[in-house]
Protein backbone atom coordinates (compact mmCIF):
# COMPACT_ATOMS: atom_id res chain seq x y z
CA UNK A 1 0.00 0.00 0.00
CA UNK A 2 1.47 3.60 -0.99
CA UNK A 3 2.29 5.86 2.04
CA UNK A 4 -0.29 9.41 1.80
CA UNK A 5 1.60 11.98 2.45
CA UNK A 6 0.21 15.16 3.98
CA UNK A 7 -0.27 18.00 1.76
CA UNK A 8 1.88 20.49 3.12
CA UNK A 9 5.24 18.32 1.60
CA UNK A 10 4.12 19.06 -2.34
CA UNK A 11 5.32 22.60 -1.07
CA UNK A 12 8.70 21.92 -0.28
CA UNK A 13 11.84 19.73 -1.65
CA UNK A 14 15.17 18.22 -0.60
CA UNK A 15 17.69 20.85 -0.08
CA UNK A 16 19.75 21.46 -2.96
CA UNK A 17 22.66 21.98 -1.32
CA UNK A 18 22.46 18.82 0.79
CA UNK A 19 21.64 16.92 -2.56
CA UNK A 20 25.18 18.70 -4.00
CA UNK A 21 27.03 17.18 -0.69
CA UNK A 22 26.61 13.51 -2.93
CA UNK A 23 28.59 14.82 -5.73
CA UNK A 24 31.43 15.67 -3.25
CA UNK A 25 33.27 11.98 -2.28
CA UNK A 26 35.57 12.52 -5.34
CA UNK A 27 38.87 12.30 -4.22
CA UNK A 28 41.04 15.60 -3.95
CA UNK A 29 38.07 17.74 -4.39
CA UNK A 30 37.86 21.18 -2.59
CA UNK A 31 34.62 22.00 -1.38
CA UNK A 32 33.23 25.79 -1.14
CA UNK A 33 29.74 24.62 -0.88
CA UNK A 34 29.50 24.08 2.82
CA UNK A 35 28.11 26.65 4.88
CA UNK A 36 29.77 25.55 8.12
CA UNK A 37 32.44 26.97 10.24
CA UNK A 38 35.86 25.03 9.91
CA UNK A 39 35.76 22.68 12.42
CA UNK A 40 40.02 23.61 13.05
CA UNK A 41 38.36 26.45 15.00
CA UNK A 42 37.10 24.60 17.53
CA UNK A 43 37.91 25.65 21.41
CA UNK A 44 38.28 22.48 21.90
CA UNK A 45 40.44 22.62 25.59
CA UNK A 46 37.60 24.89 26.40
CA UNK A 47 34.72 23.25 24.93
CA UNK A 48 35.70 19.66 26.81
CA UNK A 49 36.58 22.18 30.69
CA UNK A 50 33.05 23.99 30.48
CA UNK A 51 31.68 19.94 29.99
CA UNK A 52 33.82 18.65 32.57
CA UNK A 53 32.56 22.14 35.04
CA UNK A 54 29.02 21.40 34.02
CA UNK A 55 29.31 17.81 35.59
CA UNK A 56 31.54 18.51 38.04
CA UNK A 57 28.67 21.35 39.71
CA UNK A 58 25.39 20.01 38.49
CA UNK A 59 25.10 16.55 37.09
CA UNK A 60 21.57 16.22 38.16
CA UNK A 61 20.94 19.42 35.98
CA UNK A 62 23.09 18.34 33.16
CA UNK A 63 21.73 14.92 32.54
CA UNK A 64 18.16 15.34 33.54
CA UNK A 65 15.32 16.64 31.60
CA UNK A 66 14.98 20.11 31.93
CA UNK A 67 12.27 23.08 31.25
CA UNK A 68 11.32 23.80 28.04
CA UNK A 69 12.16 27.32 28.22
CA UNK A 70 15.85 26.34 28.81
CA UNK A 71 18.20 25.84 31.38
CA UNK A 72 18.39 28.78 33.46
CA UNK A 73 22.20 29.21 33.87
CA UNK A 74 22.63 29.22 30.57
CA UNK A 75 19.66 31.49 30.00
CA UNK A 76 21.16 33.89 32.59
CA UNK A 77 23.93 33.84 30.57
CA UNK A 78 23.06 34.53 27.17
CA UNK A 79 21.05 37.70 28.79
CA UNK A 80 24.94 38.54 29.90
CA UNK A 81 25.96 37.77 26.21
CA UNK A 82 23.09 40.64 24.70
CA UNK A 83 24.11 43.00 26.76
CA UNK A 84 27.37 42.57 25.75
CA UNK A 85 25.97 42.65 22.41
CA UNK A 86 24.39 46.11 23.03
CA UNK A 87 20.86 44.59 24.52
CA UNK A 88 20.79 45.54 27.84
CA UNK A 89 17.92 44.63 30.22
CA UNK A 90 16.88 41.54 29.28
CA UNK A 91 15.57 38.82 31.60
CA UNK A 92 16.37 35.47 31.37
CA UNK A 93 12.63 34.92 31.02
CA UNK A 94 13.00 37.05 28.11
CA UNK A 95 14.48 34.46 25.89
CA UNK A 96 13.85 30.87 25.01
CA UNK A 97 16.82 28.78 24.17
CA UNK A 98 16.19 26.22 20.95
CA UNK A 99 17.68 23.72 19.40
CA UNK A 100 20.17 26.08 17.26
CA UNK A 101 18.51 29.33 15.51
CA UNK A 102 17.05 26.35 12.46
CA UNK A 103 14.63 25.55 15.00
CA UNK A 104 13.72 28.88 16.02
CA UNK A 105 12.65 29.61 12.36
CA UNK A 106 10.86 26.30 12.47
CA UNK A 107 9.01 27.34 15.61
CA UNK A 108 8.04 31.08 14.18
CA UNK A 109 6.36 29.01 11.60
CA UNK A 110 4.42 26.49 13.55
CA UNK A 111 3.28 29.46 15.66
CA UNK A 112 2.68 32.42 13.00
CA UNK A 113 2.02 30.65 9.47
CA UNK A 114 -1.09 29.92 8.48
CA UNK A 115 -1.71 28.34 4.72
CA UNK A 116 -1.67 31.14 2.44
CA UNK A 117 -0.22 33.91 4.68
CA UNK A 118 2.10 36.21 3.24
CA UNK A 119 6.06 36.28 4.27
CA UNK A 120 8.41 38.90 3.22
CA UNK A 121 11.92 37.48 2.94
CA UNK A 122 15.34 38.75 1.24
CA UNK A 123 15.95 37.60 -2.46
CA UNK A 124 17.79 35.84 -2.42
CA UNK A 125 17.95 34.62 1.31
CA UNK A 126 18.80 31.22 3.89
CA UNK A 127 18.05 28.57 2.09
CA UNK A 128 16.16 26.37 5.09
CA UNK A 129 13.94 29.53 5.88
CA UNK A 130 12.51 29.16 2.29
CA UNK A 131 11.72 25.48 2.55
CA UNK A 132 10.26 26.05 6.58
CA UNK A 133 8.25 28.61 5.89
CA UNK A 134 6.75 26.75 2.70
CA UNK A 135 6.36 23.76 4.77
CA UNK A 136 3.64 25.68 6.85
CA UNK A 137 1.58 26.92 3.63
CA UNK A 138 3.64 30.85 3.29
CA UNK A 139 3.57 32.49 -0.06
CA UNK A 140 7.04 33.89 0.18
CA UNK A 141 7.78 37.36 -1.27
CA UNK A 142 11.16 38.17 -2.31
CA UNK A 143 12.84 42.06 -1.38
CA UNK A 144 15.43 42.97 -3.77
CA UNK A 145 19.10 43.14 -1.67
CA UNK A 146 21.75 44.94 -3.29
CA UNK A 147 25.58 44.89 -2.08
CA UNK A 148 24.47 46.70 1.19
CA UNK A 149 21.62 44.16 1.88
CA UNK A 150 18.03 45.10 1.46
CA UNK A 151 17.03 47.42 0.15
CA UNK A 152 14.20 49.87 2.52
CA UNK A 153 12.28 51.42 -0.36
CA UNK A 154 11.76 48.42 -1.64
CA UNK A 155 10.83 46.69 1.27
CA UNK A 156 8.66 49.43 2.13
CA UNK A 157 6.57 48.97 -0.75
CA UNK A 158 6.40 45.46 -0.88
CA UNK A 159 5.16 46.17 3.36
CA UNK A 160 2.36 48.01 2.12
CA UNK A 161 1.24 46.49 -1.04
CA UNK A 162 0.79 42.81 0.75
CA UNK A 163 0.67 43.33 4.44
CA UNK A 164 2.88 40.69 5.39
CA UNK A 165 2.42 38.12 8.44
CA UNK A 166 6.10 39.25 8.98
CA UNK A 167 8.98 40.16 7.64
CA UNK A 168 12.45 37.48 7.70
CA UNK A 169 15.83 39.49 7.43
CA UNK A 170 19.63 38.63 7.91
CA UNK A 171 21.03 41.87 8.32
CA UNK A 172 24.59 41.16 9.14
CA UNK A 173 26.62 39.10 6.95
CA UNK A 174 23.65 37.30 5.75
CA UNK A 175 23.33 33.91 4.35
CA UNK A 176 24.17 33.66 1.38
CA UNK A 177 24.70 37.72 0.61
CA UNK A 178 27.19 37.57 2.91
CA UNK A 179 25.90 41.38 2.82
CA UNK A 180 26.10 44.42 5.70
CA UNK A 181 22.78 46.79 6.45
CA UNK A 182 24.29 49.77 7.59
CA UNK A 183 22.44 51.62 10.67
CA UNK A 184 20.49 53.95 8.19
CA UNK A 185 18.83 51.03 6.37
CA UNK A 186 18.04 49.24 9.86
CA UNK A 187 16.69 52.22 11.23
CA UNK A 188 14.45 52.79 7.96
CA UNK A 189 13.27 49.00 8.59
CA UNK A 190 12.39 49.27 12.14
CA UNK A 191 10.68 52.76 11.09
CA UNK A 192 8.80 50.66 8.55
CA UNK A 193 7.86 48.15 10.83
CA UNK A 194 6.18 50.73 13.52
CA UNK A 195 4.53 52.55 10.89
CA UNK A 196 3.35 49.23 9.06
CA UNK A 197 2.78 47.60 12.14
CA UNK A 198 4.97 44.86 10.60
CA UNK A 199 6.75 41.90 13.07
CA UNK A 200 10.24 42.05 11.66
CA UNK A 201 11.99 38.38 12.47
CA UNK A 202 15.94 39.21 12.39
CA UNK A 203 17.84 36.31 12.38
CA UNK A 204 21.78 37.21 13.67
CA UNK A 205 23.80 33.85 13.27
CA UNK A 206 27.28 35.25 12.09
CA UNK A 207 26.90 39.17 13.32
CA UNK A 208 30.23 38.38 15.35
CA UNK A 209 32.26 37.22 13.09
CA UNK A 210 33.37 40.57 11.53
CA UNK A 211 36.48 41.49 9.58
CA UNK A 212 38.13 44.87 11.15
CA UNK A 213 35.59 47.38 12.29
CA UNK A 214 32.16 46.23 14.44
CA UNK A 215 29.05 46.10 12.28
CA UNK A 216 26.52 48.18 13.30
CA UNK A 217 24.19 47.05 16.40
CA UNK A 218 21.22 44.61 15.50
CA UNK A 219 17.93 45.59 14.78
CA UNK A 220 17.12 44.68 18.13
CA UNK A 221 20.25 46.87 20.03
CA UNK A 222 19.01 49.65 18.08
CA UNK A 223 14.53 49.41 18.55
CA UNK A 224 15.09 51.71 21.25
CA UNK A 225 15.93 54.70 19.11
CA UNK A 226 12.84 53.80 16.76
CA UNK A 227 9.76 53.66 19.61
CA UNK A 228 7.29 51.29 19.74
CA UNK A 229 9.91 49.00 17.53
CA UNK A 230 11.22 46.94 20.10
CA UNK A 231 7.34 45.10 20.54
CA UNK A 232 7.37 44.10 16.75
CA UNK A 233 11.32 42.15 16.54
CA UNK A 234 11.87 38.66 17.39
CA UNK A 235 15.30 38.27 17.29
CA UNK A 236 17.04 34.86 16.51
CA UNK A 237 20.89 34.25 18.08
CA UNK A 238 23.41 30.94 17.51
CA UNK A 239 26.28 29.83 18.75
CA UNK A 240 26.77 27.29 16.05
CA UNK A 241 29.30 29.38 13.80
CA UNK A 242 31.29 30.81 16.99
CA UNK A 243 31.26 28.03 19.02
CA UNK A 244 30.16 24.77 17.62
CA UNK A 245 26.96 23.30 15.56
CA UNK A 246 27.64 20.57 17.40
CA UNK A 247 25.63 21.56 20.65
CA UNK A 248 23.16 22.80 19.00
CA UNK A 249 22.09 25.93 21.20
CA UNK A 250 20.31 28.83 19.85
CA UNK A 251 17.79 31.49 21.25
CA UNK A 252 14.81 33.42 20.20
CA UNK A 253 14.20 36.48 21.98
CA UNK A 254 10.11 38.25 21.28
CA UNK A 255 7.11 39.03 22.72
CA UNK A 256 6.26 37.45 26.04
CA UNK A 257 3.00 36.17 23.92
CA UNK A 258 5.39 34.93 20.57
CA UNK A 259 7.35 32.57 23.56
CA UNK A 260 4.47 31.36 24.93
CA UNK A 261 3.13 30.05 22.15
CA UNK A 262 6.39 28.91 20.81
CA UNK A 263 7.45 27.21 24.11
CA UNK A 264 4.63 25.37 24.02
CA UNK A 265 5.02 23.83 20.01
CA UNK A 266 8.67 23.11 21.49
CA UNK A 267 7.26 20.52 23.81
CA UNK A 268 5.53 18.62 20.77
CA UNK A 269 8.44 18.67 19.06
CA UNK A 270 11.69 18.01 21.70
CA UNK A 271 10.56 18.63 25.12
CA UNK A 272 13.73 20.54 25.45
CA UNK A 273 17.15 21.25 24.08
CA UNK A 274 19.81 19.05 24.96
CA UNK A 275 20.39 20.18 29.04
CA UNK A 276 24.08 18.69 29.09
CA UNK A 277 24.58 21.14 25.91
CA UNK A 278 23.10 23.94 27.64
CA UNK A 279 24.99 23.10 30.88
CA UNK A 280 28.20 23.26 28.45
CA UNK A 281 27.38 26.37 26.82
CA UNK A 282 26.31 27.76 30.51
CA UNK A 283 30.01 27.00 31.60
CA UNK A 284 31.56 28.39 28.39
CA UNK A 285 30.30 31.49 28.40
CA UNK A 286 30.84 31.64 32.27
CA UNK A 287 34.70 30.90 31.92
CA UNK A 288 35.05 34.13 29.57
CA UNK A 289 36.30 32.07 27.21
CA UNK A 290 34.59 33.26 24.35
CA UNK A 291 36.66 36.72 23.16
CA UNK A 292 40.07 35.16 22.60
CA UNK A 293 37.95 32.90 21.19
CA UNK A 294 36.41 35.12 18.49
CA UNK A 295 39.18 37.31 17.90
CA UNK A 296 40.77 34.26 16.80
CA UNK A 297 38.19 33.16 14.35
CA UNK A 298 37.80 36.73 13.16
CA UNK A 299 41.43 36.93 12.12
CA UNK A 300 41.51 33.76 10.42
CA UNK A 301 38.34 33.65 8.37
CA UNK A 302 39.53 37.20 7.79
CA UNK A 303 42.30 36.33 6.00
CA UNK A 304 40.63 33.86 3.78
CA UNK A 305 37.96 35.91 2.79
CA UNK A 306 40.54 38.34 1.72
CA UNK A 307 42.64 35.54 -0.59
CA UNK A 308 39.63 34.07 -1.88
CA UNK A 309 38.74 37.64 -3.16
CA UNK A 310 42.02 38.12 -4.79
CA UNK A 311 41.64 34.99 -5.90
CA UNK A 312 38.96 35.78 -7.97
CA UNK A 313 39.54 38.74 -9.38
CA UNK A 314 43.15 37.60 -10.58
CA UNK A 315 41.70 34.28 -11.44
CA UNK A 316 38.58 35.33 -13.02
CA UNK A 317 38.73 39.00 -13.78
CA UNK A 318 35.75 40.75 -15.15
CA UNK A 319 34.18 37.52 -16.07
CA UNK A 320 32.99 37.56 -12.03
CA UNK A 321 31.27 40.20 -9.76
CA UNK A 322 31.46 40.04 -6.04
CA UNK A 323 31.08 42.60 -2.63
CA UNK A 324 34.35 42.11 -0.49
CA UNK A 325 32.87 40.51 2.59
CA UNK A 326 33.17 42.48 5.63
CA UNK A 327 32.22 39.38 8.06
CA UNK A 328 30.80 36.02 7.89
CA UNK A 329 31.39 32.81 5.97
CA UNK A 330 30.74 33.76 2.05
CA UNK A 331 31.24 35.33 -1.24
CA UNK A 332 27.84 35.72 -3.07
CA UNK A 333 29.15 36.16 -6.88
CA UNK A 334 27.21 37.24 -10.25
CA UNK A 335 28.84 35.73 -13.64
CA UNK A 336 28.78 38.19 -15.94
CA UNK A 337 29.53 36.17 -19.12
CA UNK A 338 32.21 38.45 -20.21
CA UNK A 339 34.23 37.23 -22.87
CA UNK A 340 31.86 34.60 -23.66
CA UNK A 341 32.95 33.06 -20.89
CA UNK A 342 29.92 30.60 -18.50
CA UNK A 343 27.37 32.82 -17.17
CA UNK A 344 25.28 30.01 -15.13
CA UNK A 345 25.78 29.15 -12.22
CA UNK A 346 24.31 25.34 -12.67
CA UNK A 347 26.42 25.25 -15.93
CA UNK A 348 29.33 26.06 -13.88
CA UNK A 349 28.57 23.86 -11.13
CA UNK A 350 29.03 21.09 -13.13
CA UNK A 351 32.31 21.68 -15.17
CA UNK A 352 33.75 22.74 -11.78
CA UNK A 353 33.04 19.61 -10.51
CA UNK A 354 34.82 17.76 -13.13
CA UNK A 355 37.75 20.01 -12.25
CA UNK A 356 37.71 19.28 -8.79
CA UNK A 357 35.85 22.09 -6.86
CA UNK A 358 32.49 22.96 -5.17
CA UNK A 359 30.41 25.75 -5.18
CA UNK A 360 26.38 26.18 -4.38
CA UNK A 361 24.82 27.96 -7.36
CA UNK A 362 22.63 30.94 -6.23
CA UNK A 363 19.05 29.85 -8.03
CA UNK A 364 17.95 27.94 -4.72
CA UNK A 365 18.54 31.00 -2.73
CA UNK A 366 15.47 32.74 -4.58
CA UNK A 367 11.90 32.28 -3.65
CA UNK A 368 11.33 33.52 -6.59
CA UNK A 369 12.18 34.96 -9.94
CA UNK A 370 15.79 33.28 -9.27
CA UNK A 371 19.10 34.84 -10.66
CA UNK A 372 21.02 31.88 -12.52
CA UNK A 373 24.24 33.64 -12.82
CA UNK A 374 24.65 33.73 -9.05
CA UNK A 375 26.82 31.44 -6.98
CA UNK A 376 28.01 30.92 -3.14
CA UNK A 377 31.29 30.19 -2.38
CA UNK A 378 32.21 29.97 1.30
CA UNK A 379 36.01 29.96 2.37
CA UNK A 380 35.83 29.35 5.66
CA UNK A 381 36.62 25.66 5.77
CA UNK A 382 39.51 25.86 3.29
CA UNK A 383 43.26 27.45 4.64
CA UNK A 384 44.64 29.91 1.94
CA UNK A 385 46.77 27.82 -0.36
CA UNK A 386 43.60 24.95 -1.05
CA UNK A 387 41.29 28.66 -1.90
CA UNK A 388 44.04 29.67 -4.36
CA UNK A 389 44.32 26.27 -5.89
CA UNK A 390 40.93 25.49 -6.15
CA UNK A 391 39.73 29.22 -7.76
CA UNK A 392 42.18 28.48 -10.26
CA UNK A 393 40.05 25.16 -10.90
CA UNK A 394 37.06 26.97 -10.54
CA UNK A 395 38.69 29.69 -13.30
CA UNK A 396 39.65 26.83 -15.60
CA UNK A 397 36.07 25.53 -15.85
CA UNK A 398 34.76 28.96 -16.54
Amino acid sequence: MPLSFADRLNNVETSAIRELFKLLGKPGIISFAGGFPDSAMFDVDGIRAAANQALAEEPGGALQYGATEGYNPLREQLAAFMAGKGVPGLAPEGLIVTTGSQQALDLIGKTLISPGDKVIVEAPTFLATIQCFRLYGAQLIGAPVDGEGVQPDALEALIAEHKPKFVYLIPTFGNPTGALLSAERRRRVLEAAVKHQTLIVEDDPYGDLYFGAAPPPSLLALSHQVPGSRELLVHCGSLSKVLSPGLRVGWMIGPAELLAKATMCKQFSDAHTSTFAQATAAQYLKAGRMPATLAHVRQVYAERAQAMGNALRQQLGDAIAFVQPQGGLFVWARLTGAGGKVKDGNELARRAIEKGVAFVPGAPFYCANPDPATLRLSFATADVAKIEEGIGRLAQAV
